[in-house]
């Protein structure tokens, strides 16, 4: 879980739009984050196993 401090900081309006990030709607991880889904890898893998995001299923070989 990320601090309360990073949200916010996340949340301001940044002086460069380089400066914008992504954070995972769920567990707020900065890194790892697919655009598409809107969560991180990690999010993904768990919902993509419950059967959650339409279309995706869990690979197992």
């Amino acid at each position: 879980m990320p601090r309360k401090a990073l949200l916010e900081k996340q949340r301001k309006p940044k002086k460069f739009s380089v400066r914008e990030y992504n954070r995972c709607q769920r567990c707020g991880r900065a890194h790892g984050y697919y655009r598409k889904f809107g969560v991180c890898r990690i999010c993904l893998r768990d919902l993509a196993h419950e059967g959650k995001i339409p279309g995706v299923t869990k690979a197992s070989w």
